[in-house]
């Protein structure tokens, strides 16, 4: 289950993460298997989220997984899932191509792309099982099916490790 706007909301502003809390001690009593930790609009930073991701997995040591999902509209989106993963998180929400957005905020942008937090974790030694070049051969498959280019990087400057 996710909770959407854990880090920031567009129309109301800052979300204390007491509030966040709250409302995943609730999913996990109602028997969630896993917590989403979404950044509905991208207004998540680096220290907000690793400070969130840290007390979370604390409290949860023993279950739900928590999961974080990450928009890009603020240039952060990466930086934020990388202090997630410094916090102990090992499970990520990602979009192909960096695909997506949320209607419901304004001036959100996509997604984090699968094959940028793909490559950005090989690089950094940690494995995540996934063919990066097929990944970008999907996402440049799903470009050209939407007649765009579309915001994933690494398939436009291959990696080189």
């Amino acid at each position: 289950m996710a909770i959407g706007a854990s880090f920031g909301c567009p129309f109301e502003g800052h979300v204390a993460p007491e509030h966040v809390i709250a409302i995943a001690k609730q999913l996990a009593t109602l028997g969630a298997g896993e917590i989403v930790l979404a950044d509905t609009t991208g207004m998540a930073v680096p220290t907000q989220v690793e400070a969130l991701c840290r007390e979370m997995l604390r409290i949860f040591h023993d279950g739900p997984e928590i999961v974080v999902h990450f928009h890009n509209t603020r240039n952060t989106g990466y930086a934020n899932a990388y202090a997630a993963w410094q916090a102990g998180v090992r499970h990520f929400d990602a979009a192909l191509g960096g695909i997506g957005g949320c209607p419901f905020a304004p001036r959100a942008v996509g997604n984090i792309a699968t094959e940028d937090l793909v490559h950005m974790f090989n690089g950094m030694g940690v494995q995540s099982g996934i063919d990066l070049a097929q990944l970008i051969a999907t996402s440049q498959w799903l470009s050209s099916q939407m007649g765009k280019t579309l915001p994933a990087l690494v398939g436009k400057a291959p990696p080189v490790f």
